[in-house]
């Protein structure tokens, strides 16, 4: 997420946040061991044998241990619709870093709303909750996103959480899925307020005919955790074990995840590690409400940020309080909604290395390199069976290898030079950075998912009518929206044949053509389902399908034999696969006819994918492309 980003309440009211607690997800973790400076603490007592972090229920469910992280406080307690709000004293750990209270005669059906309150003052969230109740933003949230939502509880402030015993059940329903190939991954990044005007869980799932006819096989939503306010990109988050309210139930989107794994297609999550928000209990524990900074007794935040791209406020990943969190986190998706992989925000910020520029910033760090390393160890050893980890890292070559080498995959951004190209502008418009070869010491396309479009660039088809080349001699012009809709097939032919994971963002398969500053930045973007019913635009959905099922389908275009040449007007890429087949990739992007000369491998007949028919090859084979023409060629017919 590199962007200036202009989110309302960047720093929130340290008054009364709240959040709502959730057993530890394996009971077997340690409790919490950020740090509490070695102190032994004479009447401490230590946690309950089987009490994980936030809320763990016994005696089943008329009782709840209540835990948090929060050492160097004099006081905790905890107050709820349970004892009427008035405080319970919880009791401090030996080492003075957690604080406990058991509260008994709860009844296991009911929805309980809690706050902490810190020092006497203070009341804040627990960190671990699954459910917040917002005064100022839930009466927003309609009851056919929400059904039955808990009122927020008169004469309180701030944000409360909610507690439950015996919460309503998700029965999976297809629990072992199989997850694509690195290489036969084929991502649709979403954000599910502007895909579907309910901006709820609930219509996506019942829309998934139209994703699964155009061939994708992966989904990734951005970010699902509760975040400040409504209507957001979700990079502003504050609380990260609850699903937000506004696109629907936990349930719901643990039905999604099972509808996108009934039809074949894995489910990847946005994940913000990077920084958090003002809003976030973690954030207002030890918080500067002077300089609008957290304070150098905060186990988890730095004073300043270490990174010049910072929103927020920026986590310490050499933390171990951090460390802990974040693999709590990371664990929770994982064995609660059965996601298949991760796509961390802003990646490249996980360091103590302090950077002020880009130069800086994109510089070999190895203690950047060693906190990833440890992540993604930590996430093979709670799933590694093909398990996902995409890290928006944007540094150098040499670090990105070390992380590809782990297993880790890396965002590939061609924007700029697709969009030049089907612009019509040549000279700006080489995109060889999408085969791997041309990534220093990469061998391999497994780990490089490259993409034209994401939630964070200008949208293609926007550039194409509003600056589009075009050429006096022919008429030819890219403005006129069948031209800019036919370049984007010939961009896809190349994104789509070379190896390695793909990405498309949400309706660029229709050529979605409203600007990314509509509405500001990260604001609500106006939805264009009728898009569907207009034949041009239909024509390059029904493109990118067919291009998605042939990389799908066909091995060769998994192989790491693969020459290209993407400098000039006409380019071209040449693959060999495993078993023989030879696929040969052309295009003319300039907006004006051209001669080539095409190395093909060999003479004969070749398949065109795209027409159906085939073409006689003399070597070499000479002809001339019109603008924006393309063609797959094949030594053998591609499935």
């Amino acid at each position: 997420m590199r962007r200036i980003i202009l989110f309302t309440g960047i720093i929130a009211l340290l008054l009364g946040t709240a959040s709502c607690s959730k057993k530890n997800i394996d009971p077997s973790t340690p409790t919490n061991t950020g740090g509490g400076g070695g102190v032994t603490i004479p009447n401490g007592k230590p946690l309950p044998s089987g009490a994980g972090d936030g809320v763990t229920y016994i005696n089943s469910g008329t009782s709840a241990i209540f835990n948090i992280y929060a050492p160097g406080k004099t006081s905790m307690a905890v107050i709820g619709e349970f004892n009427n709000w008035a405080p319970t004293a919880m009791t401090v750990t030996p080492d003075g870093n957690n604080w406990w209270v058991q509260i008994d005669n709860l009844d296991p059906n009911k929805e309980y709303a809690y706050q902490y309150l810190a020092d006497g003052t203070l009341k804040i969230a627990d960190p671990y909750c699954e459910k917040i109740l917002d005064p100022d933003n839930d009466k927003y949230i309609p009851a056919s996103v929400y059904p039955n939502l808990k009122a927020y509880p008169a004469g309180q402030t701030g944000i409360v959480s909610v507690m439950q015993a015996n919460q309503p059940t998700y029965t999976w329903k297809y629990p072992n899925f199989t997850r694509p190939d690195k290489n036969k991954l084929v991502i649709y990044e979403l954000h599910v307020r502007d895909f579907v005007g309910t901006h709820s869980y609930k219509t996506i799932a019942d829309t998934l005919n139209y994703l699964s006819n155009l061939g994708v096989n992966a989904v990734e939503l951005m970010p699902v955790n509760e975040f400040e306010g409504n209507s957001s990109w979700g990079y502003n988050p504050s609380f990260y074990f609850a699903v937000d309210k506004y696109y629907g139930t936990k349930n719901d989107l643990k039905a999604l995840i099972d509808a996108c794994h009934a039809r074949g297609m894995a489910v990847i999550l946005d994940m913000v590690l990077n920084h958090s928000f003002g809003q976030s209990p973690m954030v207002q524990l030890y918080f500067d409400k002077t300089t609008q900074k957290p304070l150098s007794t905060n186990p988890w935040f730095n004073v300043d940020p270490r990174h010049p791209y910072n929103v927020g406020y920026d986590f310490n990943h050499q933390s171990a309080a951090t460390k802990y969190f974040a693999k709590n986190v990371m664990k929770f998706y994982m064995q609660q909604y059965h996601i298949d992989g991760y796509r961390f925000d802003l990646a490249k910020g996980f360091t103590q290395t302090l950077s002020t520029d880009d130069a800086s910033f994109a510089a070999y760090d190895a203690s950047r390199v060693a906190i990833w390393n440890d992540y993604k160890n930590f996430i093979n050893s709670i799933d590694n069976n093909n398990f996902y980890t995409i890290l928006e890292f944007f540094g150098g070559d040499r670090e990105e290898k070390e992380l590809s080498d782990n297993g880790m995959m890396l965002w590939n951004n061609l924007n700029y030079n697709f969009n030049e190209a089907t612009m019509g502008y040549v000279p700006t418009s080489n995109f060889s950075r999408l085969y791997f070869s041309n990534h220093s010491g990469f061998t391999q396309p497994d780990n490089i998912v490259s993409y034209m479009e994401s939630h964070d660039e200008e949208r293609l088809m926007f550039k194409n009518i509003t600056y589009g080349n075009s050429s006096g001699a022919n008429g030819y012009n890219v403005k006129t929206l069948a031209t800019a809709l036919a370049r984007q097939e010939a961009a896809a032919a190349f994104l789509f044949t070379a190896p390695g994971p793909k990405m498309v963002w949400q309706f660029g398969e229709v050529g979605y053509d409203i600007s990314i500053d509509v509405n500001g930045r990260t604001g609500e973007k106006p939805l264009h389902w009728e898009y569907n019913n207009d034949p041009q635009r239909h024509k390059l959905y029904a493109t990118f399908s067919k291009l998605i099922s042939m990389k799908i389908n066909n091995p060769v275009f998994a192989t790491s034999n693969i020459t290209y040449s993407s400098s000039g007007s006409i380019k071209t890429a040449s693959l060999t696969g495993a078993d023989g087949t030879n696929v040969v990739v052309a295009g003319n992007f300039d907006v004006n006819s051209q001669a080539a000369t095409i190395a093909f491998p060999s003479a004969g007949t070749w398949y065109d994918y795209m027409s159906g028919t085939t073409v006689n090859v003399t070597t070499p084979f000479a002809t001339t492309y019109a603008p924006g023409e393309y063609h797959i060629y094949s030594s053998k017919a591609l499935k």
